[in-house]
């Protein structure tokens, strides 16, 4: 385990609990470590020590902010091989999927560095008008203020960071809080922030329940809320925090397009790769799938045909594509759901079961709508296929949805390609790739009940600033 302080980092040290919670292995519950439990009054004294360093945060040098930012990253390779193992042993994510999350971590602290050189304003042409006459106008963009972070299970330390390192760069002091089941390797992330600072109060973390999250949300003085997770949270949040800005990333049921001119090989492939990476537990991982009926059922086949390429086992090895899920409580939900969806007449093409509480890669077909495993984010290795009569039903089912974060087409097509640009209700939409790529580079949120706000170091960094306005007469 790594090493680094009893209790919670806030202010300048590192502070006591009375509540400690084991924090288990999901793939066969086995205690790796336990955690302090923060409380509501923890977290208002974390607020009171941002709030107490957010003048000094923000008149940081740029060159100091980017120095940081870029001893985090290099902080985090050098331990990457533990970071991987640490984020196995806490979320239950294959081995593959922990080391992809450690590699786009490195990429978000470095990104982060770079957008503190481009963090400028621009001036304004005040004598557009004849009161301007004279006038000087520029603006400049500030730091929001104190940054609640607050992040899921599913990629705790990448999620975490996407919190953390554009609040640095904007200049805003950050108070962050992982999820209950995964703590460990955030607390090890900031604990190498703080260690690299002379402001530690700059990067402070609170763990406990949703009344911890409450009293960080809720207090007037914080600037931005930045929150990944569940739609239904999310709203609560934003309800709770107006009017304080806040920033949802939130679930989805990603769908992909076959149209009649797709690599069907090629789709295939993707439906394996981006619908059963990290056990399913992604929110752009793919779900709904709509092929073209003149090619719904050889693309079916092919998708059957390499089901078997999906190894189900131990996270630990590199093999393995999906292990348990977070808890049994999940895997109870989603198999649960599977069993509504057949009930009401979906086909069960493969899967389906729990064994030695994993759940099978599972393959629906003729999911109707109502069905929470089409309607909902199933966060769980479920595919559902549905067969279209073209593509403007399948542009239409897609946008049917509550949800619209990311969505794909298989298409050979360039006007396919741009009308799904066009048309498609997402914040992102991926062309013969999976919905689940993303670079961390990119903008990166959904609309509708996907969430609001935009992640990205540069997204993130205009998101924490405002714009002031400075307006002269020399």
């Amino acid at each position: 385990m790594p090493d680094y302080p009893d209790g919670l980092p806030i202010g300048s040290d590192w502070v006591s609990t009375v509540d400690t919670a084991d924090v288990v292995f999901p793939y066969d519950g086995t205690v790796i470590g336990t955690a302090p439990v923060g409380t509501a009054a923890l977290a208002s004294r974390a607020i009171d020590e941002a709030v107490a360093v957010a003048r000094e945060v923000a008149s940081l040098p740029s060159r100091a902010r980017r120095t940081l930012l870029n001893d985090v990253a290099s902080a985090v390779r050098e331990r990457r091989v533990e970071f991987e193992q640490l984020l196995v042993l806490e979320t239950g994510k294959p081995l593959v999927d922990c080391q992809v999350e450690v590699a786009r971590t490195i990429v978000t602290w470095e990104a982060a560095a770079e957008e503190v050189s481009r963090l400028h304003g621009e001036t304004v042409p005040l004598d557009l008008l004849p009161s301007g006459d004279g006038l000087v106008g520029f603006w400049k963009r500030k730091p929001i203020g104190l940054v609640v972070g607050i992040a899921g299970f599913n990629y705790p330390l990448l999620l975490a960071s996407h919190k953390i390192a554009p609040a640095i760069a904007a200049g805003c002091p950050v108070v962050v809080k992982p999820a209950p089941q995964t703590p460990l390797a955030t607390l090890w992330l900031v604990h190498l922030v703080r260690s690299l600072t002379d402001l530690p109060a700059m990067v402070q973390l609170v763990t406990g329940d949703a009344s911890v999250g409450s009293a960080l949300v809720t207090d007037r003085r914080i600037g931005a809320v930045s929150f990944t997770g569940s739609a239904a949270v999310g709203h609560q949040i934003a309800r709770d925090a107006a009017p304080t800005k806040t920033l949802l990333e939130l679930g989805s049921n990603a769908a992909l397009v076959v149209a009649e001119d797709a690599d069907l090989d090629a789709a295939a492939d993707a439906v394996l790769r981006g619908g059963f990476y990290a056990s399913g537990q992604a929110c752009i991982s793919v779900q709904r799938v709509l092929a073209v009926s003149s090619v719904a059922a050889e693309f079916t086949d092919k998708v059957l045909a390499r089901l078997g390429e999906v190894t189900v086992g131990d996270p630990r090895s590199p093999d393995t594509r999906v292990s348990a899920l977070i808890d049994a409580r999940s895997t109870a939900r989603v198999a649960e759901w599977v069993d509504k969806a057949i009930a009401a007449g979906a086909r069960l093409l493969a899967g389906g079961s729990v064994r030695d509480g994993v759940l099978e890669p599972t393959v629906l077909a003729d999911v109707p709508d109502g069905v929470d495993c089409w309607d909902e984010e199933i966060f769980g290795p479920v595919v559902c296929l549905r067969t279209v009569s073209d593509v403007d039903e399948a542009f239409a089912a897609v946008n049917a949805s509550r949800y619209g974060l990311h969505a794909s087409v298989y298409s050979r097509s360039l006007k396919t390609a741009f009308r799904a640009l066009d048309e498609l209700e997402v914040g992102g939409v991926v062309v013969n790739e999976v919905p689940g790529f993303r670079s961390d580079t990119m903008p990166y949120g959904g609309v509708k009940d996907s969430g609001i706000g935009r992640e990205g170091p540069r997204f993130a960094v205009e998101e924490l600033t405002v714009t002031r306005m400075a307006v002269l007469r020399p």
